[in-house]
């Protein structure tokens, strides 16, 4: 008897943390729930990709995983400090060109037309949803931290895992963004949070939103999406940035598909393509690119130039904390792509030639 009371409180416990606990967020309201139903790409109570993603892993494939991670990788992680630029703001703001400023992993600042964008915003130390626990930021310090940062127009999020849409972050951001563009079914995490929902802009899958003189294009990616267990009830997105002068693509996090040449097909060329490159695994495949798919990616979207990211910040596959940037230089020689390698927190000015180049992860121990 007292098993089948210790296992109630158990299953009690779980229930009260999925529901009540704010870091995994909360559910749709009835409004978005209506435009989620009526998604093309939604069947059978969540959301879908375009094409087949099987993520079933055998059980081998999870025993080794668990037995390489046990193990450890002992370049898995930096030993030494990753050099930091830091933010001005004010140069920032006062300089007409457009801007963009990766902060590590897929966070990134940019400045189009003048319209200050955030997208991904991840702050704290941990992509977690539990503080001091879960992967570990290489860094102590970011370029700037959200108090410094200035006014944004609009944050953008691609979907709602933890190293994409951080609970602490949204908290500290939510007074000074006037708009969040999000796939479908995010707005409810948000909403929990205390963003209020008028400042909300919830997006399927190719619709187009105007927003002060830009488009904001919600295209399709190759993934999944799910906090507490709740996978599949949130849309996943990649972003296209459209201005008078700009062509911005963001891949958000994604598997190789023909999706690419379709957006690349129908909005590029693009000035800068900003595409995930780390934290892949061969049991991944169909929802994390490798290098070599992301140099490919960049060409099916008609990226000018490339900036990878999804790395330099956390880890969260087996690979080794430099593999991502090595692969994908190599990768982008071989191809004769012009690629981006700035630091964490480099302006990076977008439609000239002069980009930042150096191999600056081979200082580090």
């Amino acid at each position: 008897m007292k098993y089948i009371i210790l296992l109630a409180v158990i299953v009690i416990l779980i229930l009260l943390v999925l529901n009540y606990y704010p870091p995994l967020g909360g559910k749709s309201s009835a409004e978005s729930q209506k435009r989620i139903k009526e998604s093309p790409q939604f069947s059978d109570g969540k959301f879908r990709n375009a094409i087949p993603t099987p993520m079933d892993y055998s059980l081998k494939d999870t025993s080794e995983a668990l037995i390489q991670t046990i193990k450890g990788n002992p370049r898995g992680r930096p030993k030494g400090s990753l050099p930091i630029e830091p933010f001005d703001a004010k140069a920032f703001k006062e300089k007409t060109e457009d801007q963009v400023v990766w902060f590590g992993h897929s966070t990134l600042l940019l400045k189009v037309n003048g319209v200050h964008l955030l997208i991904d915003p991840v702050f704290g130390q941990y992509a977690s949803p539990v503080s001091y626990f879960g992967p570990k930021r290489y860094s102590k310090k970011l370029p700037a931290e959200i108090k410094d940062l200035p006014e944004i127009d609009a944050v953008i999020i691609s979907h709602d895992h933890y190293d994409h849409l951080d609970y602490g972050t949204i908290r500290k951001l939510k007074g000074k963004v006037k708009q969040f563009i999000v796939p479908l079914g995010v707005a409810g995490h948000l909403t929990k949070w205390g963003v209020d929902p008028d400042r909300i802009q919830e997006q399927d899958w190719w619709d187009e939103h105007s927003f002060q003189g830009l488009t904001v294009v919600s295209t399709p990616a190759r993934h999944f999406s799910g906090r507490g267990g709740n996978s599949g009830s949130t849309l996943w997105s990649s972003w296209v940035i459209l201005s008078e002068n700009s062509k911005i693509y963001f891949s958000g996090d994604s598997g190789y598909g023909p999706h690419f040449k379709a957006i690349g097909d129908q909005y590029g060329p693009f000035d800068l393509a900003l595409i995930e490159s780390g934290q892949y695994d061969d049991r991944w495949a169909n929802i994390h690119m490798t290098p070599e798919e992301a140099v490919q990616a960049n060409l099916d979207v008609q990226g000018q130039r490339m900036i990878p990211i999804h790395w330099g910040a956390f880890t969260l596959a087996l690979h080794s904390w430099t593999d991502p940037i090595e692969r994908v230089k190599q990768a982008a020689d071989q191809r004769d792509l012009a690629l981006a390698t700035p630091k964490i927190g480099e302006i990076v000015t977008i439609g000239t030639k002069e980009f930042p180049s150096s191999n600056w992860w081979e200082e580090i121990d």
